[in-house]
């Protein structure tokens, strides 16, 4: 699908989660965020109404919206008070009939799931870094040094800090057992790939497209631990990781490479049954592409790098935020024969 083909006429509910027990600061921030989306998608022509979840009874904040009337543009990361519950959100909206941007509720579950997502990565052949998953009950043993430690079950970065590489057994031990006592998850250990590092995004079902890859250039860095995206380096503004932590945008490589990128990210979405749209985290060294992680429902902020892709593409923040829109809406019980004539 194009913009040519695009409906800018198909009523939207823009469904977020803000919690209340957020910090003041981070709750203006999401609204801020959440109103740029929403007047981008207004600019383009759609009618459109937000939704904020804010409370674990998604039924009850959508009970008066009709699932034959609108397209759901699904940015809700979690019901708040439930950490991990994305595809709980998804499982809402697939009982009540609804039609959704984004992954389904199966696929988030898989996504939440960091060592399920690397057995299918290496079911399909498809490069990942050696792992293993430790609990408690379990000796601890290396991959190999350099190791990265991470929690098995988040997102966006939350947990990882400079302390998650790690170079020697005491190193590992410590951080593992932090894992254990703080997130009071499982720890995913893997090889670290020291080498450069792309996310890069797609767009489609069937037919895809993938974006323009983003570099995140650690060159400021010299130290092994800085050399990766902690928490800080994605959300604190003021941190020194933040700041020097730059995505060059489109990457540098030759033919030959943005190729082989291609081959192995358009594998991953398929393999763990991405739709809509995805960004996958890859590193390089000695020409081979590894998958750190794959986004299901990536992040689609107007500064991220997903979008600052699309905008290479020709398509502006509305326009982004409408294709995926039209995504959805071919599997619409009406709306999909609405874009068949459009095309037609």
């Amino acid at each position: 699908m194009d913009l040519n083909n695009c409906r800018t006429d198909l009523p939207v509910l823009l469904i977020t989660n803000i919690d209340p027990s957020w910090p003041s600061q981070m709750i203006q921030d999401y609204d801020a965020e959440t109103r740029l989306l929403l007047n981008a998608l207004i600019e383009v022509g759609h009618p459109i109404q937000d939704v904020s979840i804010q409370s674990a009874d998604i039924e009850t904040a959508l009970g008066s919206f009709n699932p034959d009337e609108y397209i759901i543009l699904n940015w809700c990361e979690e019901l708040p008070g439930i950490p991990h519950s994305e595809y709980l959100v998804a499982k809402s909206l697939e009982r009540m009939g609804f039609t959704f941007t984004g992954a389904d509720s199966s696929a988030l579950s898989l996504s939440q799931d960091k060592s399920r997502v690397k057995h299918i990565l290496q079911k399909e052949l498809i490069p990942t870094p050696v792992w293993k998953v430790f609990t408690p009950s379990q000796e601890i043993e290396c991959v190999n040094f350099p190791a990265i430690v991470k929690a098995a079950f988040e997102h966006f970065s939350n947990g990882i800090t400079r302390e998650s590489v790690v170079l020697t057994a005491d190193e590992l031990k410590k951080r593992v057992e932090y894992v254990f006592d703080e997130m009071n998850q499982p720890a995913l250990v893997e090889e670290f790939i020291d080498g450069r590092e792309f996310h890069v995004g797609v767009i489609g079902n069937g037919v895809l497209r993938v974006l323009p890859p983003a570099e995140i250039d650690y060159s400021s860095f010299e130290d092994v631990h800085d050399r990766l995206c902690t928490y800080d380096a994605n959300f604190d503004k003021n941190s020194l990781a933040y700041q020097k932590t730059i995505p060059r945008l489109p990457a540098s490589l030759t033919h030959k490479q943005l190729s082989n990128l291609e081959e192995v990210v358009l594998a991953a979405y398929r393999a763990t049954d991405c739709r809509d749209y995805a960004r996958m985290d890859i590193r390089l060294r000695d020409g081979v592409f590894y998958v750190l992680d794959v986004n299901h429902n990536a992040d689609i902020s107007s500064d991220n790098s997903l979008v600052l892709a699309a905008e290479l593409m020709g398509y502006s923040y509305g326009q982004f935020g409408s294709l995926l829109v039209n995504l959805a809406a071919q599997r619409h019980p009406i709306f999909a024969s609405l874009l068949m004539e459009s095309i037609t």
